[in-house]
């Protein structure tokens, strides 16, 4: 379309209403001019405007409906047929319950035989589920058959879970698989009528029971919850009930901590580390499906994710360092996994998936290493997912790293302070673990900094001080105790200690001179330089004096004083000078004397 197409209606409309007002107004003045009644005028009618390029009429969508609140509770238990419903639901709930002490009170008193509660179990699940579907059938009595319904699956899914158990009538893998079959099913079932909360009810009462029929808070208790949580998987995909995803996954994860606090004491860490494992592996791709299934701004993926590694790296407590540390390495490589496919899950999901992954790296460097060797893998794990970062320009890394770093700087001062900086017997062995370990962390504290303001992160130091302040402490605390330990390296006794200390207070000096003279026209370096000048002053006064002594002492105040003095004198020169030159562009001749 073109400029002129727009403009070309428009004319016409007036044109037309023109027209139109000018034969109202003849119309007024002739019945004011005639004092008789007489028929009025007929004019012919206006033919309507012919406008160019005419387009249909755009047809814009129907507006939303507006959001209605739900009706109080008082209200919806007023309406007819409430009544039923609850009833309904409250006896489905008392059944269920009453299946479990019958079948625990049947172990305890030997009525029958395990097979005969077991077929008696069975039966009763069956029957449920029956008249669940015979009732489905009239329309009126939906509500009765979804009860029905859920509680026949319920009697069933916790009869197999008896069977394998309570009395070990088939193995624990075979009792796992027929559960699955039994809890897909059902929630099938409940998928196919669209109703939720079949599937809510069948997994929140199989998860309070479970514990009775299991012998309390077990691996096996663990694995039977696992399975319900895969047997909702399929319903996700189907009908992508967010409330459902995570009323089935919370239940595994408080299940595998409590299994593993009571391992510690009464059984067997391993058995609940892999528990722990798989709860942690379902609720992974369970978080993921919900996902791409469902909205973006559901908060119930981020739950799920972030919830259900920690079971695993709990599990670790009870096993040994290297088998804690395998754990956590496989947590981390599955966190990792999800946050690499930012391209098609949500950035909340990865951001969270990023930094879970590098709890479970800390975690295990951690159990792996120990001493000055995990300082500086921690150090260098950090700087690798700063340049990471910077390549791929992904912020969840930039976090990572953040986090990363946070670990390894306190492990490193822990190492930095007890190595040369306060003592020159550390030994060639501590020197070099302590010049490793000040390398990367001078490191690590330049290339975050700039990293995260090349990302757009965090602004220039005019505007956000705080991070570079604690980046430049760190650096500066680094690059001492680099010198430091090269010194000691060259030459291992009090002298090397004394030559290195007045080396770093000197070139402290050189650099604030540095900065300050390259800062005439930078607000930035002019800040750092004298920030770096105070630092220098600040040595001399609290360590140099105390510390050093005899001819160091002397050189480390006569090199800084001269050198601040000859700085600030051509300081204060170039400052002049630039004054001049600002004037002189301004029409001003003010002339400073040399």
């Amino acid at each position: 379309m073109t400029t002129s197409e727009p403009l070309a209606r428009l004319a016409a409309e007036l044109d037309f209403i023109g027209r139109r007002l000018q034969v109202v107004s003849q119309e007024l003045q002739h019945a004011q001019a005639a004092p008789v009644l007489a028929p009025p005028p007929i004019h012919p009618p206006m033919p309507a405007p012919v406008l160019p390029h005419m387009q249909p009429p755009v047809q814009l969508p129907p507006p939303m409906p507006a959001y209605t609140p739900p009706p109080p509770i008082p209200e919806r238990l007023s309406r007819e047929g409430a009544g039923s419903k609850v009833v309904a639901w409250v006896g489905g709930s008392v059944t269920l319950l009453g299946i479990v002490l019958l079948m625990v009170l049947a172990v305890q008193r030997g009525w029958l035989g395990p097979m005969p509660r077991v077929f008696v179990g069975g039966g009763l699940g069956l029957a449920l589920i029956a008249g669940g579907l015979w009732v489905h059938r009239n329309p009126a009595g939906r509500s009765g058959a979804y009860a029905l319904a859920a509680t026949g699956v319920a009697v069933l899914y916790l009869d197999v879970a008896a069977a394998t158990s309570l009395y070990q009538l088939m193995p624990q893998w075979a009792g796992l698989l027929v559960a699955l079959l039994v809890a897909g099913g059902g929630l099938l079932l409940a998928a196919r009528w669209n109703a939720q909360f079949i599937a809510i009810w069948v997994i929140l009462g199989c998860a309070l029971c479970d514990p009775f029929l299991t012998g309390g808070f077990t691996p096996l208790l663990v694995s039977f919850l696992v399975v319900l949580q895969i047997g909702a998987m399929p319903v996700q995909l189907l009908r992508s009930w967010p409330s459902l995803a995570l009323v089935a996954g919370v239940p595994p994860v408080l299940a595998s901590l409590a299994a593993t606090v009571f391992a510690l004491r009464f059984g067997d860490p391993h058995q609940a580390a892999g528990a722990a494992l798989a709860a942690t592996v379902v609720g992974i791709a369970v978080a993921v499906v919900v996902t791409l299934r469902g909205r973006s701004d559901d908060p119930t993926p981020v739950i799920l994710l972030a919830s259900s590694p920690a079971a695993a790296l709990v599990a670790g407590i009870g096993l040994t360092r290297p088998e804690a540390a395998w754990l956590a390495a496989i947590v981390a490589a599955l966190m990792l996994g999800v946050a690499v496919c930012d391209r098609w899950l949500s950035t909340p999901l990865t951001v969270t998936a990023a930094v879970v992954g590098v709890i479970a790296i800390v975690d295990a460097t951690v159990n792996t290493l120990t001493g000055p060797t995990q300082a500086i893998t921690l150090l260098g794990e950090t700087l690798i997912l700063v340049l990471a970062a910077d390549l791929v320009r992904h912020r969840a890394a930039l976090l990572a790293s953040l986090l990363s770093a946070v670990v390894g700087l306190v492990r490193g001062l822990t190492v930095v302070t007890r190595g040369p900086l306060f003592d020159y017997r550390p030994g060639i062995e501590s020197s070099v673990s302590v010049l490793l370990t000040a390398l990367l962390m001078t490191a690590v504290a330049i290339a975050i900094p700039l990293v995260a303001y090349r990302m757009r992160v965090i602004g220039p130091p005019t505007r956000n001080a705080a991070p570079w302040v604690v980046a430049g402490v760190v650096t500066l605390y680094g690059a001492a105790a680099t010198v430091m330990s090269a010194a000691l390296l060259v030459s291992p006794d009090r002298s090397g200690f004394l030559f290195g200390h007045t080396v770093i207070t000197v070139s402290w000096t050189v650099a604030a001179i540095a900065l300050l003279l390259r800062g005439i026209h930078s607000a930035v370096l002019r800040s750092i330089g004298l920030v770096l000048v105070g630092a220098a002053v600040v040595k001399l006064i609290l360590f140099d004096l105390a510390t050093l002594d005899g001819l160091a002492r002397v050189i480390a105040f006569l090199a800084a004083g001269l050198l601040l003095l000859l700085a600030g004198t051509r300081y204060a020169r170039l400052v002049a000078r630039e004054g001049v030159i600002t004037d002189e562009s301004r029409g001003v001749t003010n002339q400073v004397p040399d």
